[in-house]
């Protein structure tokens, strides 16, 4: 019971576009996490974007971009919470590229490694201008080992 409680009370506190977008998010976050399991990344990372020098810098936003890329990414990061599976920052990266293609905005894709104690971590996060989508900045802890861009698409959905 307190967690039907705990799922209306999400409800409330969402945005339309939140509200409108958790269930194909939802659906994509399960898709995603089914087949980065199966599928090589050989065969994903060219449906990511362009693969770009790690230096590469992406397009910078207009003001509906950045108000886009952070309703994508409080709705992308909520919706993860309240999956039956993990959710992890792989298949939060390919949620939030879906929308972000979707809707025009411009995005950098970085895939980063870090030493730890426990041997390697590798972590992936989602930027769209200086706004940060999907796992955070991850600039400060990891090496970044790859960087793919999408650019916008010419004509993008309004809502």
């Amino acid at each position: 019971m307190h967690v039907v409680q705990r799922g209306f009370s999400w409800l409330r506190r969402r945005s339309r576009f939140e509200l409108f977008w958790a269930l194909p998010v939802w659906s994509v976050l399960g898709l995603a996490r089914l087949l980065l399991g199966v599928i090589p990344f050989a065969k994903v990372a060219p449906w990511l974007g362009r693969a770009v020098e790690l230096n590469s810098v992406a397009a910078p936003l207009d003001p509906r971009q950045r108000n886009r890329a952070r309703m994508i990414g409080r709705t992308v990061q909520s919706v993860a919470r309240y999956t039956p599976w993990l959710s992890t920052c792989f298949t939060q990266v390919v949620a939030a590229r879906c929308l972000l293609k979707l809707y025009g905005v411009p995005y950098a894709i970085f895939f980063g490694l870090e030493r730890g104690s426990d041997g390697l971590q590798a972590h992936a996060w989602t930027v769209a201008g200086d706004i940060s989508v999907t796992g955070g900045i991850g600039f400060d802890r990891f090496v970044v080992v790859g960087c793919f861009i999408g650019e916008p698409r010419p004509s993008a959905p309004q809502e």
